[in-house]
């Protein structure tokens, strides 16, 4: 199934990187600058210029300001345009977050001064700026000068340096795993420093789904739907992974047999959240799965699947922790994406300990899970070792936050909760992962979903080769297709014959 980039829709991409770089250009100019500056002027009340140079990440572009009277400089932060597709939501919903973390944790983040949806440069963030020598992925990877090669984890990183820099992350998470919330969603802050879930998890996936796969905003969660349940979540995220199938028009499906695959993979997902399966999977609750016969000993009990709902940063990393000259952690920064989700998400080991994702490794995903295994016992004692500092203050959870990791990936619900956040990674970790049970020795790839067919409804396994002749048809001409808001939900709707 291959590196996951691949099965990116390049056009959308493409279009959308065009766009962005025309954006830049008018974001770069003098009179932006002087723009940032004068926004900065106005939320403080004092004179303000603006510092050069530029700092353009991921999602977003800052412009350094000089206060008058403040002891340090500021950063005006804007979402770059076209790819940040929800712009406002992300931007005020981050802010809410950032400044939720400041007050109820000692993690250090950058001070949030003034957010808002609306500016004469649209949505933004004033931040403090924070000394610092870098960013920590610098170093634990291996060294390249170019930017642009994605960072992965030096395999000649000395053990101690390597538990230094977990065991500084570990103290993070485990802080962020003591924060509770009874709604599955974003944060909003209200008046009198207070806040409260409003909106709907905004997640990394929805945003690649959008910037490089061309989906119908109309088929995502609507803008303030929050979840009670886990299984609502998991169920959410089941038909998000359905409406990529059907709707990116380009390089996603490239047989018949690999589009009966994500189809079978998709619906079969799909029925196991609906039947409350998944978020049990891996626990002492989980007598369904093919896995739970192979597990002897006593695992930890499955989280409530209807309260105390955990913080969850789909960019949490080392490429967004700051650290110093002593390789102390100055600020974490970029909480952009970050969502009470379900708890099962918090208990998992992080996808980063080897900084790249699985499914995009060189050479595949079997020789990431094979690293990733020698690492995950330095990552485990550094999750120990902070929860010793910390004592009871860390007793949130029946089982240690340690355990609880050592067993998700021993029982695989790693693999499912990493699958379920992320489409392109879906079908890979789904099938390579064995999840719908052990597969035929030698089988084919492209004939895998042969085995499972028979686990679809008569309505499912009816619909499969019209929707199969309806999607080769579909590809043949390269193109971006518009589509209306009703009839994507209208067709979504027919394949998962709601």
């Amino acid at each position: 199934m291959g590196d996951a980039r691949a099965q990116l829709d390049n056009l959308a991409w493409d279009k959308n990187d065009s766009a962005s770089e025309t954006s830049q250009q008018r974001l770069r100019r003098r009179d932006t600058c002087e723009l940032a500056a004068s926004l900065a002027a106005q939320k403080f009340g004092r004179k303000a210029i603006f510092s050069p140079p530029l700092i353009i990440g991921g999602y977003n572009i800052l412009y350094r300001v000089q206060v008058e009277g403040m002891a340090s400089d500021v950063y005006v932060r804007l979402p770059c345009p076209d790819w940040v597709q929800f712009p406002v939501e992300k931007t005020v919903q981050e802010g809410a977050t950032a400044r939720y973390i400041e007050q109820y944790t000692q993690i250090p983040v950058p001070k949030v001064f003034y957010y808002g949806g609306k500016s004469d440069l649209g949505p933004f963030m004033i931040l403090q700026h924070v000394e610092n020598c870098g960013l920590m992925v610098n170093r634990m990877k291996v060294p390249n000068p170019d930017p642009d090669v994605t960072a992965v984890l030096d395999p000649n990183i000395s053990e101690t340096a390597l538990a230094n820099f977990y065991g500084k992350a570990a103290r993070c998470l485990l802080q962020i795993s003591r924060l509770s919330f009874d709604r599955i969603g974003s944060l909003s802050e209200n008046d009198g420093n207070t806040f409260s879930v409003t909106g709907r998890p905004l997640s990394k996936n929805m945003n690649d789904m959008l910037q490089l796969a061309n989906i119908p905003r109309a088929v995502l969660p609507l803008e303030n739907k929050t979840y009670g349940t886990a299984d609502e979540w998991y169920t959410a995220l089941a038909e998000m992974h359905m409406a990529q199938l059907i709707f990116q028009h380009n390089d996603l499906v490239t047989t018949e047999d690999d589009c009966r695959n994500k189809y079978v993979a998709r619906q079969l997902f799909r029925r196991l959240a609906k039947e409350h399966r998944l978020s049990s999977f891996g626990f002492a609750d989980d007598s369904w799965s093919a896995q739970s016969k192979r597990w002897t000993s006593q695992l930890s009990p499955a989280p409530s699947n209807l309260t105390s709902f955990r913080l969850w940063a789909d960019d949490f990393r080392p490429g967004n922790i700051l650290v110093d000259d002593a390789d102390d952690i100055a600020a974490v920064i970029d909480w952009e994406l970050t969502y009470a989700a379900p708890t099962q998400f918090t208990l998992d080991c992080p996808w980063w300990l080897l900084l790249e994702v699985p499914e995009s490794w060189t050479p595949d995903i079997d020789n990431w899970t094979k690293l990733y295994s020698t690492r995950l016992q330095t990552w485990v004692s550094a999750m120990e070792e902070a929860e010793k500092d910390a004592g009871s203050r860390s007793e949130t959870l029946p089982f240690s936050l340690s355990t609880h990791m050592r067993e998700s990936w021993a029982t695989g619900r790693f693999w499912l909760n990493y699958a379920a956040r992320n489409s392109w990674a879906f079908d890979t970790v789904i099938w390579m992962r064995g999840f719908f049970g052990a597969r035929e020795e030698g089988g084919a790839v492209d004939e895998w979903w042969r085995a499972r067919v028979g686990l679809l409804s008569e309505r499912e396994r009816a619909g499969m080769e019209t929707f199969v002749e309806w999607k080769m048809e579909d590809k043949r001409e390269r193109m971006l297709v518009h589509w209306d808001p009703d009839e994507a939900r209208q067709r979504l709707a027919e394949v998962l014959f709601d």
